[in-house]
């Protein structure tokens, strides 16, 4: 069989791994070779870039681009992982802010900043990933990593939830965003929902659900793959 090679776009569910979302398209597809750019939580939806054959050699250049998220914060409760898939740590009342004190503490976060990653993430600490040290109860040091939000958009308030949308840059932490705006609006917060709806060049117009993946006919998905010069005309490269 001649091999695949090229990119194809999956519209990823909730309550999924992204690693999940690679070893059903290793079986749907036909072949091993099969990477993705860039992790999305189990509770984040949205464009998840999987890389296939000779398209792997691209995956390093592809996960550096930036990407788009639509997401919520929810105001009165910090959580250990940040969003609203962890335990709640402290609950604050939530006063009643004005338009301008959100926006201030958005318009904190713009530009170059240093982001200090969560506990929870995959990040590794002397080799093991900082996830499993949460796990045992653990807390170590995190260094601080210089991030960039090219733009970003208050899209709806109604307390205590803030739905926005942020233009960002490879590793930056939407649910620490959402927490470090918490602690400076005072009432603490936590990321309630998340949708990445773009990275680089690539949108979810030409996605695939996760659904298709699992139950399309491979041909169907074959024709659904961009293949590499494709790949290389978008990026303008």
């Amino acid at each position: 069989m001649e091999s695949i090679d090229g990119v194809l776009l999956v519209d990823k569910g909730k309550d999924m791994t992204s690693h999940d979302v690679v070893a059903v398209a290793r079986r749907s597809l036909g072949t091993k070779k099969i990477g993705h750019c860039g992790t999305l939580d189990p509770m984040a939806t949205g464009l998840l870039i999987l890389v296939v054959g000779r398209g792997t050699k691209i995956q390093d250049l592809l996960m550096a681009e930036d990407k788009e998220y639509v997401g919520s914060l929810k105001l009165g409760a910090t959580t250990n992982t940040q969003d609203a898939e962890g335990d709640i740590l402290v609950e604050t009342p939530v006063p009643d802010l004005s338009e301008a004190q959100i926006k201030a503490a958005f318009d904190k976060y713009r530009g170059d900043f240093y982001q200090t990653p969560p506990m929870v993430s995959a990040i590794k600490k002397e080799g093991v990933p900082l996830y499993k040290l949460a796990r045992q109860g653990k807390e170590v040091e995190r260094e601080p990593r210089l991030v960039h939000i090219y733009s970003y958009r208050i899209d709806k308030i109604g307390l205590p939830v803030v739905e926005f949308t942020v233009v960002c840059s490879k590793g930056f932490y939407v649910r620490t965003y959402a927490h470090d705006i918490g602690q400076d609006l005072g009432c603490g917060a936590h990321l309630a929902s998340l949708r990445r709806t773009k990275s680089g060049r690539f949108d979810l117009k030409r996605s695939v659900t996760f659904e298709q993946l699992k139950t399309a006919p491979r041909g169907e998905l074959y024709a659904a793959m961009l293949s590499l010069p494709e790949v290389s005309r978008m990026r303008g490269a």
